[in-house]
């Protein structure tokens, strides 16, 4: 199993497995941030600063199916014991899914609808549930209870915002 509290080195996220209550809010309002930086982010929603870089918009495409996929494993492991994941292949879903090209009204949308769609099953878990674990196959196979798959999902919604937040600055900068 993952430690109980860790910290991304790269966003600062203080993964705190033991208080999992506040996730659920907390990945709704913030990916309500996201949703207003890409609704006022205009044409430079789609522009990468890099080639390797994603956009704002396709941070926010990314973190819709993030928040689809990790409600399915929740399910998942309601229904059955230790279900076991491929990757969601998440680099490869930006060009099969065509994040660039999406209508960014449209992305917002359904992310708001995926984080109110998460928060809602993860309102859902018992205290015995949080505790039911799953099986990731990367970036190696580790078994992981539904508290770290919360937890991780609010990262990943922490750590993309700032993402965001960072091309958000450095296009201003150079506009």
């Amino acid at each position: 199993m993952a430690p109980e509290t860790y910290a991304c080195d790269d966003c600062g996220f203080e993964h705190d497995f033991a208080s999992v209550e506040d996730v659920a809010p907390a990945i709704v309002a913030g990916v309500a941030e996201i949703a207003d930086i890409v609704r006022g982010g205009g044409a430079a929603v789609r522009d990468r600063p890099a080639p390797d870089t994603w956009s704002p918009l396709e941070y926010a495409a990314h973190l819709r199916d993030v928040l689809l996929v990790q409600r399915e494993r929740v399910l998942a492991a309601r229904r059955v014991d230790r279900p076991t994941f491929d990757p969601m292949g998440r680099d490869e879903r930006v060009e099969h899914d065509g994040y660039a090209e999406q209508e960014p009204e449209d992305v917002v949308r359904q992310l708001t609808d995926a984080a109110a769609m998460f928060a809602n099953v993860l309102s859902r878990l018992t205290p015995t549930e949080w505790d039911r674990t799953v099986m990731y196959s990367y970036p190696k196979r580790w078994e992981r209870s539904l508290r770290w798959v919360a937890v991780h999902t609010l990262h990943e919604v922490r750590h993309h915002t700032l993402d965001i937040e960072r091309q958000v600055a450095a296009n201003d900068r150079l506009g």
